[in-house]
């Protein structure tokens, strides 16, 4: 092991820097593994090569000067305790390994303690975050002695590039910076020094490690309170051992107040990375009121605009909370009925006696406590639309009715013997799965035949993907904006909270704990406890091989109580070896 004993003869200050690699470029380009800022030098003015256990030392051009122990020379083989010369820098080459560095050069500890307050100072001024991260930035780049530099920033759990320094593109994107590392940070919330990634045991395989040849690396997280906001990178790809862990405190230091800013920008909406996009996406995203992006949902939105100009009967399927109201309105709303009634009817949620008086109304005095003539809702929903919510729910007698009226367009008050011709459109919806409820007599086949002329099936908010999120920040902006909040996002963990979530109560559910979060959190981010998440929440994933297994082990016993227990022909209809069924009727056996 050798390294460089550099000195710059104007300014008295040294460095040392470890032969790692087997060829190191030397020059006054940033990009040069050893920078020697003086103007008489060329942006790359030579090379350091180790083969064969020796190192060589040559100019990359024949007319660049290079002195080495006084003499010049274009090229020449070196040894410990040999000096060269290039420009106004003496380099001596010293065997073994380059002294630790506990303590900061001659008036580098001031150096560090002036940008500090410089940093902090600006903090207090009217400054733009954008402004603040870029001169955090140059501190740090300075100090550590970094190539390159990055403030990341979590947004919607989504990571945004709020400040880069010494990158030289104007339109530069995340592709820089190595996925592996930012994510070890994230996960592990933890400072990170890597000396040498490409011969680092934990991140040499990454790929995104491998693609941009990285050596040094440093990455501290910035933290507000319990809130992870985003994380500040600094790199040099063509140096290792670069850093320390005196790089590492100074780096924490100065993330601690860019916590802060980020924090602040969050809370007045400042950061350019802010939902400045949530509008446009919502308008790709939606039909009507209804909000989504993924197949299933973007389908639905099909279907009603296909069905909506019709005079069909729909009958929409879906759980508790997947938005069947909502389809209902956007078929009334695109229809030719829009500008009569749209009217709306819980059948679950009135009393079996009031359910027909509700539905088709009554005349004065047709039971106890009729005091007067009563519309029912069929004729409040005259030439518009009527809404049967949990259908399921309406008493057989009123279903023969209901088919009766949906065959002849007429209805008949309760009391009354003259019946009424009502034009009205309906749709219907149930959380039930109907063919049960037919299989169970608690239903009428013809009824359903009558119904589900188009059926609309609403998936559930786990199945939905991105959609969660899309709609966790549609409701937290309505939310925040009617309630004055400072709430702006989440924070990574609730968006892994809220993707992983089972959500029994599906979209209902979501808006119900933003709109509570929104107005109760006095943070900017939203974290799972502020929606209430816990970890008995989160679905249960299995490994494939697992999950492939117990469906085998289910699909073998359907088949089997199909042939009422009969391997043979179990194994005939599944076209396997019989021994395969015994095996899984001995696992059965044994369950």
């Amino acid at each position: 092991m050798a390294y460089l004993h550099i000195v710059d003869t104007v300014r008295r200050s040294t460095q040392d820097v470890a032969l790692r690699k087997p060829i190191l470029t030397l020059g006054r380009k940033q990009g040069a593994d050893v920078v020697l800022d003086d103007a008489s030098l060329a942006p790359v003015h030579a090379n350091l090569v180790q083969k064969g256990g020796g190192l060589t030392v040559s100019v990359v051009e024949h007319s660049l000067e290079l002195y080495v122990n006084g003499h010049r020379v274009r090229t020449a083989d070196l040894s410990p305790g040999d000096t060269l010369l290039l420009g106004r820098f003496e380099i001596r080459l010293e065997g073994g390994f380059p002294p630790e560095k506990t303590l900061p050069q001659e008036g580098a500890g001031f150096d560090t303690l002036q940008q500090l307050v410089d940093f902090s100072r600006e903090l207090m001024r009217d400054t733009t975050p954008e402004a603040l991260f870029h001169k955090l930035l140059r501190s740090v780049v300075g100090l550590t002695r970094a190539e390159k530099g990055f403030v990341i920033v979590f947004q919607d759990g989504e990571r945004h590039l709020a400040a880069s320094h010494n990158v030289g593109d104007e339109h530069l994107d995340l592709s820089r910076i190595s996925d592996s590392i930012v994510d070890h940070v994230v996960r592990n919330r933890l400072p990170l020094v890597v000396s040498d990634a490409l011969h680092d045991r934990a991140f040499s395989t990454s790929k995104s490690v491998v693609d941009l040849r990285l050596s040094s690396v440093l990455c501290v997280p910035l933290i507000y309170r319990e809130d992870l906001l985003g994380v500040i990178y600094l790199g040099n790809d063509n140096v290792a051992d670069l850093f320390t862990e005196r790089d590492l405190s100074l780096l924490e230091v100065f993330a601690s107040q860019a916590a802060i800013l980020v924090h602040t920008a969050l809370m007045l909406n400042q950061l350019q990375t802010s939902n400045r996009n949530l509008r446009d996406q919502l308008r790709r995203s939606s039909q009507g009121e209804m909000v989504g992006s993924c197949p299933s949902v973007q389908q639905v939105f099909r279907m009603v605009r296909r069905v909506a100009p019709t005079d069909l009967s729909v009958l929409i399927l879906g759980e508790t909370g997947t938005g069947k109201e909502l389809v209902a309105r956007e078929i009334h709303r695109l229809s030719d009925r829009s500008g009569k009634a749209f009217v709306s009817i819980n059948c679950g949620a009135i009393p079996e006696n009031l359910l027909e008086s509700e539905l088709f109304g009554h005349k004065k005095g047709s039971f106890t406590g009729a005091m007067a003539d009563k519309m029912g809702k069929f004729e409040l929903a005259a030439g518009g639309t009527i809404f049967l919510d949990e259908i399921c729910e309406m008493p057989m007698h009123l279903q023969v009715k209901l088919l009766r009226v949906l065959q002849e367009r007429r209805i008949e008050r309760i009391g009354e013997l003259q019946p009424r011709a009502i034009d009205f459109r309906l749709v219907a919806a149930t959380n039930k799965p109907l063919d049960e409820e037919i299989k169970a007599g608690r239903f009428r086949e013809d009824l359903f035949y009558r119904l589900n002329e188009v059926v609309v099936q609403l998936p559930p908010l786990r199945e939905r993907g991105e959609d969660i999120l899309l709609l966790a920040r549609y409701f937290l902006n309505k939310y925040a904006e009617q309630a004055g909040s400072r709430v702006r996002g989440f924070t990574n963990e609730c968006i892994e909270a809220m993707n992983a979530s089972f959500w029994p109560g599906n979209v209902r559910q979501l808006e119900s704990r933003v709109k509570r979060a929104v107005i109760m959190s006095d943070r900017p981010l939203l974290n799972p406890a502020d929606l209430g998440l816990s970890q008995g929440e989160r679905i249960r994933v299995v490994p494939l091989a697992e999950a492939e297994e117990e469906f085998k082990r289910t699909y073998v016993r359907e088949v089997l109580e199909r042939n009422n227990w009969n391997k043979a022909q179990t194994a005939r209809d599944l076209d396997v070896d019989p021994r395969t069924i015994f095996r899984y009727v001995e696992k059965l056996e044994a369950e």
